[in-house]
């Protein structure tokens, strides 16, 4: 349809083995507590943009940050995992930290609500709510103002509220479709399958699996990840209406 095509990227930018991890899946695991050198906490570092930022370091960069600051070995101790001198290890983790706060969100909109908060259960339920009618006002309301819109492994990031109205608009919200989501969880944040009804009725397809990344009371990031994800969270490729 005329005037309905996606607005142009803000940028490219490509992390091809990113995947969301089911937070039921982090609920087996044993108690892997960090050390007290850590400098992030479980929530922080499962979260997708602390991952994202990760795997874009080199390997030993990556290495002696995740045994440091994640999980808090002392230096001599990640020195000895890494086969190196304590020296070199301090060096890369010095770079390492500079590298991972150039990528990481500056984070002026504030903390996340705590997982299960009332404040967090309101922001899904008014943001279900919005994608459900497709209500892209409401929905680009709960956004910051830089939010950003992020679909790996393509390629393709939009940032800012108008932007991601227009891509909206244009895709999950174009004339004809009406989104159904299925609530889940993902790196410690709220998740949905993303559901797209049949125009014929009876039945919704999936289309992926939308994760939220929550800053203060708005919306900093949605990560749409494609239907190869499904089965991790236990989604089926169709769901019944009314179920």
């Amino acid at each position: 349809m005329p005037g309905m095509e996606p607005p142009e990227p803000t940028r490219l930018g490509e992390v091809r083995w990113l995947q969301p991890f089911p937070d039921v899946l982090l609920e087996c695991l044993a108690d892997t507590a960090p050390g007290p050198e850590a400098r992030f906490d479980a929530r922080e570092s499962i979260s997708l943009a602390f991952i994202t930022a990760l795997q874009l370091l080199p390997p030993r960069q990556r290495a002696a940050l995740i045994l440091r600051d994640v999980l808090g070995f002392h230096a001599r101790e990640a020195a000895e995992i890494l086969d190196a001198t304590e020296e070199s290890v301090t060096g890369v983790l010095e770079r390492a930290r500079a590298a991972l706060q150039r990528q990481l969100p500056e984070g002026q909109h504030g903390a996340p609500p705590p997982a299960g908060s009332p404040a967090e259960r309101d922001l899904v339920q008014r943001l279900t709510r919005a994608f459900e009618s497709a209500d892209v006002g409401a929905v680009v309301a709960l956004l910051t103002d830089d939010a950003w819109l992020t679909m790996p492994p393509r390629p393709l990031q939009y940032q800012g509220r108008e932007t991601a109205g227009r891509f909206l608009a244009a895709t999950a919200f174009r004339p004809g479709r009406l989104p159904r989501l299925v609530p889940t969880r993902a790196n410690g944040q709220p998740a949905f399958g993303l559901y797209v009804r049949d125009p014929h009725g009876g039945v919704c397809h999936a289309i992926g699996v939308l994760v939220l990344t929550l800053s203060g009371p708005r919306i900093s990031a949605m990560t749409c990840f494609d239907t190869s994800v499904l089965s991790a969270f236990g989604l089926p490729r169709t769901l019944r209406e009314g179920r």
